[in-house]
């Protein structure tokens, strides 16, 4: 059978994304309700509702700014609508989003109440879901789609199966040219030697050193023990007694390629090939970064069976444990348990995922997506003025 050609969506800014979505986008916790509004009253427009954007300040207010226009501005986002209880900052953010030349519009609540700023993001929304119906999907190129990984829900078969599985379709997708991003700077402590030899030179081997250090600096001064959060209980169910061993796993799934820089939270990469962002581990939180930074597929190998989905980003799983595969198999996408049994090898594991990239690239649904899955949370820093 020969091939079929990708097909995607370009954008103004020359980015290609898979997904051709508007989204009402909150600034604030106060505006979730008119978003949630909006998008039940024009069908196939999605709200993006979260629980921060008020009394923030310095980097974790920008951090929130850098998560929100980023998130519009992704190429598998077609237009935004942006709502805030006060126009300055819904106005920052649609300006942000505006720069890469996608059709977006903002509203706020003060001085209309929800009523009047429903009726009005409403009759915007509705226009921009029907522009957005006659966008026609283009022969794009496998390597100018972003990806990025991360596993979770760990287990002894993540680390032999589904994160090695994982890490031919990085090594491929880097040597031809693309871009991948990956983080879990907590999931990386006992290896994260291993990521810093594999730095492309001095000074992005100092940035990566310099976020890990300032982490388990964090940490110490807490004074906190993390066993149940790191490794969680699933992991730990799963057979992973020690950070170091699920470190081991989770990097494995990050290829031989050398990491090209290193990133701070939100921050959209500006090289090409592997990337590392400082990031938190949890599972929403990442993808929703991964999302401001321009990831148009995510890629989530697991052990135990993780079910995280998000709105803007398909979420591919994929697990080599036969009895995750076998009781949550509504959640897996791509089972590579064969490896195990030597039915195949790694690299035929690979072409296994590498076809399910593709297919989800030209429009097949994840099984996160069929399911609803829209996990979508902002990283917050500090705690609110």
């Amino acid at each position: 059978m020969a091939e079929q050609p990708l097909m995607g969506y370009r954008r103004a800014d020359g980015r290609v994304g898979v997904r051709n979505h508007v989204v009402i986008l909150p600034v604030d916790d106060l505006s979730n309700a008119v978003c949630q509004a909006v998008a039940a009253t024009i069908p196939g427009v999605m709200a993006l509702p979260h629980h921060y954007g008020r009394l923030q300040y310095g980097a974790d207010l920008d951090l929130t700014f850098r998560t929100l226009i980023g998130n519009g501005a992704n190429p598998n986002v077609a237009a935004a609508v942006v709502v805030g209880i006060e126009p300055n900052w819904a106005d920052r953010i649609a300006e942000g989003i505006a720069q890469t030349g996608k059709p977006v519009a903002s509203f706020a609540i003060e001085r209309h109440g929800d009523l009047a700023t429903l009726a009005a993001a409403a009759r915007t929304a509705q226009q921009f879901m029907q522009d957005a119906s006659e966008m026609p999907r283009v022969p794009i190129a496998r390597n100018e789609l972003m990806i990025s990984i991360k596993c979770g829900e760990s287990d002894t078969t993540t680390g032999l199966g589904s994160c090695p599985t994982v890490s031919q379709a990085v090594d491929r997708q880097v040597l031809d040219g693309g871009t991948v991003l990956f983080g879990e700077t907590s999931e990386l402590t006992g290896g994260e030697h291993l990521i810093a030899q594999r730095c492309i030179n001095d000074t992005v081997r100092a940035k990566f050193q310099d976020f890990y250090d300032k982490y388990i600096d964090e940490i110490e001064r807490s004074g906190a023990n993390l066993l149940g959060s790191q490794p969680t209980q699933g992991n730990i169910r799963g057979g992973l007694s020690t950070i170091e061993e699920k470190a081991l796993g989770n990097i494995a799934k990050t290829g031989t390629v050398p990491v090209v820089d290193a990133l701070d939270l939100a921050v959209a990469p500006t090289q090409r090939g592997l990337n590392f962002m400082d990031s938190s581990s949890a599972a929403a939180e990442f993808i929703t970064l991964m999302g401001a930074a321009g990831a148009v597929i995510h890629l989530f190998p697991t052990g135990q069976g993780n079910i995280i989905g998000n709105p803007i980003v398909p979420v591919i799983k994929i697990t080599a444990n036969p009895l995750t595969a076998n009781t949550m198999r509504e959640h897996i996408d791509v089972d590579v348990s064969g490896l195990l049994w030597r039915e195949y090898n790694l690299r035929e594991a690979g072409d296994r995922l590498m076809a399910t990239i593709d297919r989800t690239a030209n429009g097949r649904l994840t099984c996160a997506e069929a399911l609803g899955h829209r996990e979508f949370v902002l990283t917050k820093l500090y705690r609110s003025a």
